[in-house]
Parts: structure tokens; C-alpha cells; sequence
């Protein structure tokens, strides 16, 4: 049972080892506090489901000693949980005004708004928790009021970068400057807990403001309707397309329900008020095709985003031949089958795609090299704790912040206990972390027998058999057959008839109880199954005994 004593301690419980999922403890003198509560999204390993949630059962069994939760800001790897697990713990949150919005919409979707207290801190704002004092400070993200958490403990100051990048032309905010980072680095830091994305790239993420003059290049050259998408969190990116449809003389329309939840939060908390006036998705088919603007969300693929049922023509608005769509976002990693799914339909219809390799369309929102190193230097702090990446994002960090002059560096994992102060980093222990999932309003256990259950059958199938037998464990009649999944076709038949004569000889055979018979049937069953396809399906024996 893991207690911080007169020590600082870090321990990840999601994000670590991976992109998504951003979970952080820091422990001092018997309390802990958490930065971030995020999710990350599902994939064929766990089918029929949408979102993975952290698992949390660590700091919920000292939920007694947890202080609160830190949110830097609105992505959902890093407040997506908030609605699921954040009343559990019973502890308060706190949070920029934007960010602080889209949390308060979520938990008045899940009907927690009075479960769960949020407090709201103004930008660049400070205050105590336990013997941990923060100070919220703006950094350039792809999202508004991205806020890197500046942490004082007794054993030293934290700078916790959340996600961020720089930019000396942010388009709305106003993030730190070169001079505030510097004076930090000059009061002193321990450790730089900093984001790992873009450890391998050599070149800077890039000026949200430059791909102002591309996006509009592309826009008036189009000759028909254009498209749009683009992640619906960066609002910056919303407000340079609502200046490109005003440049391009077009009406702007968002099709999509989290731009709208987006813009409204933004328009809540004093952002995007110059947005030029928009239409009705209804109302496109209306207009001439060179005259309008959609912004869509679906660019990452997502089967039942906007984007996704326009390439696919079931969406009120409409794409022909010589329309284009704008790739305005970067295809994350794992998503690229799906992305090519669109493209590849949008080009049988002739519609002509735009991507960052066409044109600057995008820019990251994550720092490359030349960012690290301007961080670092401006810092200097003593440690460097790699976070949110891969293993490989995370290491290459590790060696670019050594080769750069900070002192000392850890690369950890989800569920190392790291000790910071004093005499660290070194790694004094391991907690157990996992995944749950969000199964539609269940939540369950990624390793439990419903998700292995589930994937069983999506690889091997299922064949159902119902037998009837008297009390003396004879058969009645024929065994009855279903399958599902199981690769027969054309043979279908001959197959059941060997199946059907393999369950009656076990049911002869059999001298055993029901239980013994209901599994001398299965394996019988299964067997037949495998000689015809080298499958191991899934088999369910129903016994009907009839007195």
C-alpha cells in the first residue's frame, strides 16, 4: 500500500507508454493530487465498443488521502473520464473557464452536475491544495486555455506541461512568453513532466496563424461546394475558417454536434464572437455549390461523423463531381484505414481531396525538437519525466532532453511509483493500472469475460446446440443447430449432419451427470467443427430435461 511519506512521488495510471488516456498522481506527505482524468478512444481489440477508461482502483482505495483533479485542458484523453469516474472519488475539480465548460456539459449529460463540484480558476490562476500549490499557466495547444500546471511541494517545483507547443501567432489566446517561462526556470525547477508526441520530429509544429493564406488558396480555387474537417476542439482553427468563408465570399455551415457543443462553450467563455453569420445544414442544397462553406467533423474516419455520411451520401448536405474536401488535420496513427475508406469513396464520386500534403493546411499541435530544446532552455530543470507517448516517443525524449544538458532523465510506465525528492528519480515501486470500457452504459473490465468473450467470437464464431433428454439422460428426438459466424457455406449441410451425429454418440456415450454430458457434448461438437474449418468456435449446449 503505496503512502507517500516525507517525499515526492509521481505514479501514471494512464498516458504513459501511450497516446490518450492522461491519468497523473503526485504524492507528498500522505495526500495525493491527480492532473487530468482523460479516455482514449476503442479499437478492433475490444469489438462492439466506443471508449477506454482508465482504471483507477490505485487512488480510489486512498480516495480518503486524493486532494482533487487538475485539468489542463479540454481534450478528451484528458477530461473525457470526468463524467464517468470523477463522482467515485468524490474530490473537486478544477479548471480554466473553457475547459470548465465542456466539463460542466458533460456531467449535465450524465446527470452529475450536483454530485460533482467544479471550480472554476481564471487563466494564470493559483491555488493550494494540501501541500501542493498550483499556478495554472497558458501554453499554445490546438485547443483554448491549454494550462501547464506549475507545482510547488516542499521537495520542489513541477512544471507539468500537459500538451502544448509554441506559437508566435496563436490566433486567440494569449500563451506564456518566452521571458515568464525563463523566469520560472530562474526560481527553480525539479522536474519537467513534459509531453512526448513529437519527440522525433526535427522541424517546429508550426504557427496556428499560417495556414490562414493556404486554406484560403484552396478554398477560392475550388469550383464547387468545399468541405471542411477538421478537429472540432480547435477553436483557433473554427475561427480562421469562419475569416476564410468571409475572404472566400461563401456562407459557412458546421455540420457536426461536437462543433456546435465547441463554439458554444468558446462563445460562453468570450471566444469566436466575430464568427460570421452560418446556415443550416438543411439549407445548403439551396444555395449554389461555389457559394457555400461546410466545416464537417468525420476527419479521422469516424464511421458516424458528419464527413463520414456525406462521402457516403446519406447527410443533408451534398457532394458531386468537382466539389472538394479539405483535409484540415493531421491522420493520427491507427486511424489511416479508416481516413482511406473516405478518400477513396469521396474519389469514385470525382470529388477532389486536399490534404497537409497538398497544401499548409494544418499544422500540429504537439512541439517538435527545436521546441523541446527552447523549453528545456528556458526551465533548465533537474529532471525530465517523458510523458504522453509511446514507449519509443517517450525514450527518444528521454535522450534528446540528456544530449541537450538536462541532468538527469527517468522514462517510466503506467504504474511505476517514481520518487522525485529526495535522492530521485528513481523508480521505489509498481502499482497495477488497466483499462476499463465504456460498453454501452456499462462499465467493465478490458480483461474480463465479456470483452474476451466478444472477441472469441468475432475470431472464431458460434455454434448453439439444443438437445432434450429424459431422466434417464436419453435422447429426445434430433439435436437441434445454430450457427453463427462459423465459416460453412456451401457445405452447410454435410457439416450438420456430422456435427448432429457427434452430439447424439456423446449423448450414448455419457454416464455422467448433466454437466458432464453438456461438456462431452461441446467438445464433440467443437471437434467436428474444427477437422472442417481449423477453427475452435465458440459451442453453447442448451439441455432441455423432460420428466
Amino acid at each position: 500500500m503505496t503512502k507517500p511519506g516525507n517525499e515526492l512521488l509521481f505514479l501514471a495510471l494512464g498516458g504513459s507508454d501511450e497516446i490518450g488516456m492522461n491519468v497523473n498522481l503526485y504524492g507528498c506527505q500522505g495526500k495525493w493530487v491527480m492532473v487530468d482524468l482523460g479516455i482514449t478512444f476503442s479499437n478492433s481489440e475490444y469489438p462492439g465498443t466506443e471508449l477506454i477508461l482508465p482504471d483507477l482502483e490505485f487512488i480510489e482505495e486512498r480516495s480518503k488521502d486524493l486532494l482533487g483533479i487538475v485539468l489542463t485542458h479540454g481534450h478528451e484523453d484528458h477530461i473525457g473520464a470526468v463524467p464517468y469516474l470523477a463522482a467515485d472519488l468524490g474530490v473537486p475539480l478544477y479548471a480554466t473557464p473553457f475547459t470548465a465548460a465542456l466539463i460542466k456539459g458533460k456531467l449535465q449529460e450524465q446527470g452529475l452536475t450536483d454530485e460533482v463540484e467544479l471550480n472554476i480558476i481564471p487563466m494564470g490562476g493559483s491555488f493550494e491544495l494540501g501541500p501542493f500549490g498550483f499556478q495554472l499557466m497558458p501554453l499554445a495547444h490546438s485547443i483554448l486555455e491549454m494550462s501547464a500546471c506549475l507545482i510547488d511541494t516542499p521537495y520542489g517545483r513541477i512544471f507539468h506541461t500537459g500538451d502544448w507547443k509554441l506559437d508566435e501567432e496563436p490566433v486567440i489566446g494569449q500563451p506564456s512568453t518566452e521571458e515568464q517561462l525563463t523566469k520560472v526556470g530562474d526560481e527553480g525547477i525539479l522536474a519537467l513532466v513534459c509531453d512526448s508526441t513529437n519527440a522525433f520530429n526535427n522541424d517546429d509544429s508550426g504557427s496556428e496563424g499560417s495556414v490562414y493564406a493556404d486554406l484560403l488558396k484552396s478554398v477560392t480555387e475550388a469550383r464547387g461546394r468545399v468541405v471542411i474537417t477538421t478537429f472540432a476542439s480547435n477553436a483557433a482553427r473554427l475561427e480562421t475558417l469562419g475569416k476564410v468563408a468571409k475572404a472566400a465570399n461563401r456562407k459557412l455551415c458546421f455540420a457536426g454536434r461536437s462543433l456546435n457543443r465547441i463554439i458554444e462553450a468558446s462563445q460562453a467563455t468570450g471566444y469566436l464572437k466575430n464568427m460570421p453569420e452560418t446556415v443550416d445544414m438543411e439549407q445548403v442544397d439551396g444555395l449554389p455549390r461555389n457559394q457555400v462553406m461546410v466545416v464537417a467533423t468525420g476527419g479521422q474516419g469516424e464511421a458516424r461523423a458528419a464527413l463520414a455520411r456525406i462521402a457516403a451520401g446519406n447527410h443533408p448536405v451534398k457532394l458531386e463531381e468537382g466539389d472538394t474536401v479539405i483535409f484540415s488535420s493531421k491522420q493520427i496513427p491507427g486511424n489511416e484505414v479508416a481516413i482511406g475508406i473516405i478518400m477513396n469513396q469521396l474519389a469514385r464520386n470525382n470529388i477532389l481531396t486536399v490534404t497537409e500534403k497538398q497544401a499548409h493546411v494544418h499544422v500540429s499541435g504537439h512541439p517538435g525538437r527545436p521546441e523541446l530544446a527552447a523549453l528545456y532552455d528556458w526551465i533548465r530543470p533537474d529532471i525530465l519525466v517523458p510523458v504522453h507517448g509511446e514507449r519509443r516517443h517517450m525514450a527518444e525524449q528521454a535522450r534528446f532532453g540528456l544530449s541537450e544538458g538536462i541532468p538527469q532523465a527517468i522514462v517510466q510506465s503506467n504504474g511505476d511509483v517514481i520518487r522525485l525528492a529526495p535522492k530521485g528519480p528513481q523508480k521505489i515501486g509498481e502499482e497495477r493500472t488497466g483499462r476499463l470500457i465504456l460498453d454501452g452504459d456499462v462499465i467493465i473490465p478490458a480483461d474480463g469475460d465479456t470483452i474476451n468473450q466478444r472477441r472469441r467470437l468475432s475470431w472464431y464464431g458460434m455454434v448453439s446446440v439444443a438437445i432434450a433428454i429424459d431422466e434417464d439422460n436419453n435422447l429426445l428426438g434430433d439435436p437441434e443447430f445454430r450457427m453463427h459466424g462459423v465459416p460453412i457455406e456451401d457445405e452447410r449441410e454435410d457439416f450438420l449432419d456430422e456435427a448432429r451425429d457427434a452430439a447424439v454418440k456423446a449423448v450414448k456415450d455419457n454416464k455422467g451427470d448433466t454437466e458432464k454430458l453438456r461438456e462431452s457434448v461441446r467438445l464433440a461438437v467443437r471437434r467436428v467443427a474444427t477437422s472442417w474449418t481449423g477453427k475452435k468456435p465458440i459451442v453453447d449446449v442448451m439441455i432441455v430435461e423432460i420428466a
